[in-house]
């Protein structure tokens, strides 16, 4: 790629040569405007910290050409198998309605798009997308996301306007702090931590079909930042009295329950707010320094998100019943007493229509209430033949994001 007498060429992310650039790119790119709260990611050390613990990934930087080289732009992707919908339902012997089954469909995921501020609308971005989308096609996928505030208009610009893609869906982030006293739980609702093994099972049979779900959850469940995945059912049921495994409780649930996993991102990044006025720091000072002051009035002090900071994430969230939002919230409360100490924040993405959205709480402040998803069609043909053309598919109630691209 050239303009003028300035050449630029995409490659292959090198670890051993290219970290200290990549990084110094990242948080470049990373600046807020002086005055106004942004969130910045550290990523540790890892440029392909995002990423590492996708199925498949890879890295490209772009690096101008000539005696004197320099990175001036990175993007990171991913491919993995995912649902995309479910077969419509078929009449079984007797009479009976068989269970949807998931139409699976592979997809690359483009993120961590970052090009110095000196070296914008010269057409690096698009390049590095378009080669990243290449070896999407290599992989085999179908289908290319990416996911961007909605107030980004930066890169919904180049995606959209450029590269081809079209807004698909719209999840809201919710952040809450973690306080410094433990939450109490509610008296209608136990809450039982599951093994991988249980969590995999109700996941597959319940929550499959639900768009983005990965088929390769196992992986995700056994992975080391992976906390716990927690189930929340009504107190004094069959379930509490006696928990007989996964396939029992799937074969006679509860009138209610709900589930979530959580993910430490701790162990890939970390955040802080940058850009906040002095006021906002005073008062937030303020809040920690009356709690330390009198710990029995158990003031909700808000964490120091001024330094760099963990997140704890809570994905994979589902249930049913008409108390399901109720139950969703025993699990996050079980998830905030487990991150003090450990993260400031536990956040969620859920999609607009999640059903159980009101039982996970959030401050407005921290939270993304709309943050657009954009996907485009890779493949000529269409393997979920059973969907169609997913880009043009109706969003589903729920959406599953995977916690290893956030």
């Amino acid at each position: 790629m050239e303009r003028g007498k300035m050449a630029i060429a995409v490659r292959e992310y090198d670890a051993k040569t290219d970290r200290s650039a990549a990084e110094a790119v990242d948080r470049m790119c990373e600046v807020g405007t002086s005055g106004k709260p942004s969130l910045c990611m550290d990523l540790l050390g890892d440029p392909l910290s995002r990423v590492r613990h996708s199925p498949a990934y890879l890295m490209l930087v772009a690096e101008t050409t000539g005696p004197v080289k320099e990175i001036v732009g990175v993007v990171r992707g991913s491919v993995k198998v995912i649902a995309c919908g479910r077969n419509n339902p078929r009449q079984g012997g007797g009479g009976t309605m068989k269970s949807r089954t998931p139409v699976y469909t592979k997809v690359g995921y483009v993120l961590g798009l970052r090009v110095l501020p000196s070296h914008r609308r010269i057409g690096v971005g698009l390049e590095l997308v378009s080669r990243m989308e290449d070896w999407f096609r290599e992989k085999g996928a179908d289908y290319a996301y990416m996911a961007t505030e909605k107030g980004n208009a930066a890169s919904l610009r180049l995606f959209t306007g450029r590269c081809g893609y079209t807004k698909f869906r719209t999840p809201s982030i919710l952040v809450h702090p973690v306080f410094a006293h433990r939450l109490p739980l509610p008296r209608c609702a136990v809450v039982l931590r599951l093994p991988p093994a249980y969590a995999e099972a109700i996941y597959r049979r319940r929550f499959s079909a639900t768009e983005f779900f990965p088929r390769d959850i196992d992986a995700v469940l056994a992975n080391p930042l992976s906390v716990a995945t927690l189930l929340a059912v009504p107190a004094g049921c069959a379930t509490v009295e006696r928990w007989s495994g996964a396939e029992a409780f799937l074969a006679a649930p509860p009138e209610s329950w709900a589930m979530a996993s959580v993910w430490d991102s701790g162990g890939v990044f970390q955040l802080e707010v940058r850009g906040a006025s002095r006021l906002r720091r005073a008062a937030a000072a303020a809040t920690r320094a009356a709690d330390r002051a009198a710990p029995w009035l158990r003031i909700p002090s808000v964490p120091d998100l001024f330094r760099p900071f963990r997140a704890w994430f809570l994905y994979g969230i589902g249930g049913e019943g008409p108390e399901a939002a109720a139950m969703a919230a025993a699990v996050w409360r079980v998830a905030h007493n487990g991150a003090m100490g450990v993260a400031a924040v536990v956040a969620a993405e859920v999609a607009e229509t999640e059903p159980l959205r009101q039982g996970i709480p959030r401050w407005r402040r921290l939270s993304v209430a709309e943050d657009v998803w954009c996907v485009k069609r890779l493949a000529e043909e269409y393997s979920d033949g059973a969907v169609g053309d997913w880009t043009k598919s109706a969003p589903g109630s729920s959406i599953f994001v995977d916690p290893r691209e956030l």
